[in-house]
């Protein structure tokens, strides 16, 4: 750094000295910086362990300098679940999109947390299957034109879009959901601080700790970087509000699914 020169921002030392291969735009970068920041200024990289499943979250593996772990298709929060039991002093997270999580890991998701498994789960939602095709994901917003639903979705045959922050915050072994996004500066730090308290709340044994992500996929949604963004905040917000649903440590509890589906 030259003389007189203040240093404002580096790369944690977390993120593995390599070129990110994501989509222009695509914000799991931003979010794999932010996790990446929070482990190195909580100094628990040695005592941290993630893990992906397939699709675009399984590329963590390239960027992410803690222990990983790889599980098949929607069996990330079954392999955290176990990970978090043999190594209860480890703060354990798994990485997942809408497709793996909302759908073949419905199951695993929805135990995990009524269990009130001591992990964290970090959940990208771009409502769509970005890395097979750009299908139909039980994510994709009503009308929304995907491969699989080129006349856009249609609810009386598939159903309404999955709300898994407000679907979770209703099982008692939650202790903290909450719905962010990273599509503007000041949501991006909203974003860290609360992935900070959820490693926090792991840490103090308090339950399942569970973060949603309304996120972008410009090459899925065929629009570019800045239209991705806009989409988020007028399409995507909409149905999928940003905001707490549940917090132990504050004791919010925000309606139920009933009624944010009737809104």
């Amino acid at each position: 750094m030259k003389e007189g020169y203040e240093l404002i921002y580096q790369k944690p030392s977390t993120l593995l000295p390599r070129r990110m291969h994501y989509c222009p735009g695509c914000l799991h970068s931003t979010l794999h910086k932010l996790i990446m920041e929070v482990v190195e200024e909580m100094g628990i990289k040695e005592k941290t362990i993630g893990v992906s499943p397939v699709g675009c979250s399984v590329f963590a593996y390239d960027y992410m300098d803690v222990d990983m772990q790889q599980a098949a298709h929607g069996r990330a929060a079954a392999l955290a679940t176990a990970i978090k039991r043999m190594h209860p002093d480890k703060y354990v997270f798994s990485y997942q999109g809408d497709g793996d999580l909302a759908a073949i890991g419905t199951a695993e998701t929805i135990h995990a947390c009524n269990r009130g498994e001591n992990f964290t789960f970090f959940f990208v939602n771009n409502g769509i299957y970005g890395m097979t095709g750009g299908q139909m994901a039980p994510t994709t917003l009503e009308g929304q034109k995907t491969s699989t639903s080129p006349y856009g979705r249609d609810p009386k045959k598939v159903g309404q879009p999955l709300k898994m922050a407000e679907m979770v915050s209703q099982l008692a072994g939650v202790a903290y959901s909450e719905r962010l996004s990273l599509n503007t500066p000041g949501n991006v730090r909203k974003g860290k601080k609360a992935i900070r308290k959820a490693f926090e709340m792991q840490q103090q044994g308090l339950g399942t700790t569970f973060l949603e992500f309304a996120s972008n996929c410009p090459s899925g949604w065929k629009c570019s970087p800045v239209e991705s963004l806009g989409w988020i905040e007028k399409q995507m917000s909409p149905y999928f509000p940003l905001g707490v649903f549940k917090d132990v440590t504050t004791g919010v509890e925000k309606c139920s699914c009933a009624d944010k589906q009737a809104k």
